[in-house]
């Protein structure tokens, strides 16, 4: 073989290897020590054996790398190639993915995972159709109004300075509908404004409330599923691609068995909190027939602003109201069946 051919030979392994090996960095706002961050690095380790090294993933939990927002930046210039985030930040890249959180929505876990079982899927294609690749979808669970002082009544929101989260339409429309004014914070800017009483009131879910430490700045919770919310890992799709589709294969088989595990987990971690909130001198408040009725009424309103405000679309929306319709009338004829 010649100088010229022991070159060329040289450069096409390097620029093989250049696009095969890579270390993806990924944000997120969850504390080290949690069990999603103890499941993202199992699968980091499983990942890194079963390419030979040649994938990796590098963490930085906590919101060391900045608030969600802060972090899609940083995704976006490439000094980050992915970020686990809540819900809420997805908007930016598929508006459908709202589409759980609508207020009031479900009324139990059962419509929930029924739901799933369809909607789930057009989600994750949807965020990769827009450039994003997710590993599948982790429960947040319930999110309920915690809160300094009770809330019993929806007109009881008018006294309280109610967070929520910068730059989401859907729940800044949602709130509006219940006559509020929001504060808009960064997720980590969320306890630093209970503590210093810029803000009185959060929905959040009890695992959240708990991870993030807001439990120590609220005295009640109130029992009522305001909205559902989730989770997700994104990859930029065009940093995905640099690794081989084999690699991608292991990649997102192992990612998506975490996240189906993440996903029962957290369910079960929810129900928990529930009770530990209340067992941690945190009273639980529920309101009167007449309360909830009112309650559902104003979610049925919201539910109508977000619809015609064009924040979803209509096909999305309406296949969600008949998966629900559908689900609801088999629970009445079974019901009136027994």
């Amino acid at each position: 073989m010649n100088i010229k051919n022991v070159i060329v030979a040289v450069l096409s392994l390097f620029l093989v290897t250049s696009l095969q090996a890579k270390t993806f960095k990924i944000a997120t706002s969850a504390p080290d020590g949690t069990y999603l961050m103890k499941q993202l690095r199992t699968a980091a380790k499983e990942i890194k054996k079963k390419t030979d090294g040649r994938v990796k993933f590098k963490y930085y939990p906590g919101g060391v790398m900045g608030s969600q927002d802060v972090a899609l930046k940083k995704i976006r210039i490439r000094q980050l190639q992915g970020a686990a985030v809540s819900n809420g930040i997805l908007a930016s890249f598929y508006a459908d993915s709202q589409v759980y959180t609508l207020p009031m929505l479900f009324n139990t876990f059962e419509e929930v995972d029924y739901v799933r079982k369809v909607i789930d899927k057009k989600i994750i294609d949807g965020l990769e159709s827009n450039g994003m690749i997710s590993f599948g979808i982790s429960e947040g669970g319930f999110a309920y109004a915690m809160s300094m002082t009770p809330i019993r009544e929806t007109t009881d929101l008018n006294n309280h300075k109610v967070w929520t989260p910068t730059n989401n339409k859907q729940a800044e429309l949602t709130l509006r509908s219940f006559d509020i004014t929001p504060i808009p914070l960064n997720i980590g800017d969320v306890l630093a404004g209970l503590q210093t009483n810029l803000i009185d009131t959060v929905a959040v879910s009890p695992i959240v409330a708990i991870a993030l430490q807001w439990h120590t700045k609220i005295k009640y919770i109130t029992d009522i599923p305001l909205t559902y919310i989730y989770a997700t890992l994104l990859i930029d799709k065009k940093e995905f691609n640099k690794i081989s589709m084999d690699d991608q294969i292991v990649v997102r088989g192992i990612m998506n068995k975490v996240f189906k595990k993440i996903d029962v987990q957290n369910r079960k971690d929810n129900v928990s909190a529930f009770n530990a909130l209340s067992q941690q001198g945190i009273k639980v408040i529920t309101p009167d027939d007449k309360a909830l009725n009112e309650w559902y009424r104003r979610g049925g309103v919201s539910r109508e602003s977000i619809r015609s405000n064009g924040t979803l679309s209509k096909e999305i929306y309406q296949e969600i109201s008949e998966l629900l319709s559908d689900f609801r009338k088999t629970k009445e004829t079974l019901g009136a069946a027994r």
